[in-house]
């Protein structure tokens, strides 16, 4: 669902611009909350994995791919606020790098990737949350329900920024009947993903997963020999596996998915690209800024073979990546430090 320059015109582009600059703001000053010094490095982390996995386009229908937006699954990682930081640098990354995504379109981009995806499948989760049992199985049905829902919601946004100031004319209806048809399937692949993934990080460490918290195990009391709960304390649930550990794992997980894996990706167009080329919307699709860099097309220009290329392309996408959240998200737990300091709290 990466938008190229020339599907939406400039004023439109330019508005989103603005809501994206603003919902980026709230975010900064909301992941504040959200990050200390345990989940701020899983905060870079979960970008990378994400930068990772975009890599990998499944097939979803004859001729047509999809792949994660990632919204959901950095929401009910690292929280919404985060959330929508995680999925922008990613978005910032491959549209800088590797010309995938227009520039003049990155916020429209910013909007539907990053904003509609965490802000919708987070009212979800929270939503299936408040009437399932507190359960890490609630947890992983509610995340793949969110994700699942995420991805049609993205395809909404786009149809309605493209009815607004879409550059082509194409009857609305139509776009609006292809682009939810076809993101319906790449929602189930992308609700299954974020499932997998949130509940192998809930099994070896609950209590790094934002959308998990208060996620607890009552003590068991023997009364009258049968086993019963008590009404309190609480026991949380045990860490299986250190942070280092976790985060290892993770990026190891990413540098071979990217460097990997991807190779293997499918080659069909994705869901909007196909749209766009059925129905006629990329008719005035414009050249990227950066369609000249080395890394362009998420290949290393002047090496000669295709696997090497992509495999080399994809770790350096997850590194630059890693880097780029973990230095967002070090500033931003700084902040929040100086934000409780004795100076600022009056203490």
């Amino acid at each position: 669902m990466h938008v190229p320059d020339g599907f939406i015109n400039a004023p439109t582009s330019a508005v989103t611009g603005v809501v994206a600059a603003g919902a980026l703001a709230v975010s900064l000053r909301g992941a504040r909350r959200e990050l200390d010094e345990r989940t701020a490095p899983l905060a870079g982390l979960v970008a990378a994995f994400i930068f990772a996995v975009q890599m990998l386009n499944f097939p979803v229908a004859a001729g047509t791919s999809g792949h994660l937006l990632g919204g959901a699954l950095a929401a009910i990682l690292v929280g919404p606020y985060t959330g929508v930081l995680c999925v922008s640098v990613v978005l910032l990354m491959q549209g800088v790098l590797f010309a995938d995504g227009g520039l003049t379109a990155l916020g429209v981009n910013l909007t539907d990737m990053a904003i509609v995806t965490t802000v919708v499948s987070y009212a979800v989760f929270r939503a299936l949350l408040a009437v399932l049992p507190r359960k890490r199985r609630s947890v992983t049905i509610a995340s793949f329900v969110a994700a699942l829902v995420s991805v049609p919601a993205a395809a909404v946004a786009f149809t309605l920024m493209y009815a607004v100031g879409g550059t082509t004319d194409v009857a609305i209806g139509k776009v609006a009947t292809a682009m939810i048809g076809v993101h319906v399937l790449i929602g189930i692949g992308e609700a299954v993903i974020t499932a997998l993934t949130v509940s192998a990080v809930i099994a070896v460490r609950p209590d790094l997963v934002h959308g998990a918290r208060g996620l607890q195990q009552r003590l068991k009391l023997r009364v009258n020999g049968a086993l019963v709960d008590a009404p309190s304390p609480t026991a949380p649930v045990a860490a299986r596996t250190s942070r280092r550990t976790l985060w290892i794992s993770g990026l190891v997980a990413s540098l071979v998915l990217a460097g990997f894996v991807s190779f293997y990706a499918s080659a069909d167009p994705d869901g909007l690209e196909k749209v766009a080329h059925d129905q006629g919307i990329d008719k005035k699709t414009g050249q990227h800024a950066a369609a000249d860099s080395p890394l362009a097309g998420y290949g290393v220009k002047d090496v000669p073979d295709a696997r090497l290329s992509g495999g080399l392309a994809g770790v350096i996408g997850v590194g630059v990546t890693v880097v780029a959240g973990s230095a967002v998200f070090w500033a931003v737990r700084r902040r929040r430090g100086a934000d409780v300091s004795p100076v600022n709290t009056g203490v």
